[in-house]
């Protein structure tokens, strides 16, 4: 299969990589970036664990094939902190002890970042709306809920 030369801002890193036409995000941004902080659950789209922001709005890494991000924007859990700092939401994630094993936290946080960035002060309907295409089989969904609310708060750093 025919590679193509993709231009794709990572985590606001401009990057050129030639990729053949059937590759996922996923193996993108795990393989060739090295960012192994995008989770395959399911493998089918169905946990949201592999969730990142394109272009700020929260996508399914796992459904998505890389030429078809050719010039935009991705962000992944590596590039949620500030200069070393957690992000608010993952200070919450931290703080309120959304996580439990883990494995649903980065794409729960880059979920919730992409509501944060639509809707600055969500609801709980609205958070649990925006969080309601992520699965987490460790714990309930109370102190997620709770951790995106404490990054809403302002109590955050």
């Amino acid at each position: 299969m025919a590679k193509t030369i993709m231009h794709i801002q990572v985590n606001g890193e401009i990057r050129e990589d030639a990729v053949q036409g059937n590759l996922l995000l996923i193996d993108y941004l795990r393989e060739t970036c090295g960012l192994t902080g995008t989770k395959m659950g399911c493998d089918g789209g169905e946990c949201g664990a592999c969730t990142v922001l394109v272009n700020g709005i929260p996508r399914l890494s796992c459904l998505t094939l890389t030429a078809t991000v050719d010039g935009l924007n991705i962000e992944t859990i590596e590039g949620a902190q500030t200069k070393g700092r957690l992000s608010k939401l993952q200070q919450g994630f931290h703080e309120q002890l959304g996580s439990q094993c883990g494995y649903c936290t980065p794409g729960m946080i880059m979920a919730a970042d992409g509501l944060l960035r639509q809707n600055p002060c969500p609801s709980d309907d609205d958070i649990k709306q925006a969080l309601g295409g992520n699965i987490c089989r460790c714990t309930g969904y109370v102190k997620i809920i709770e951790a995106v609310r404490f990054a809403v708060s302002g109590n955050a750093l």
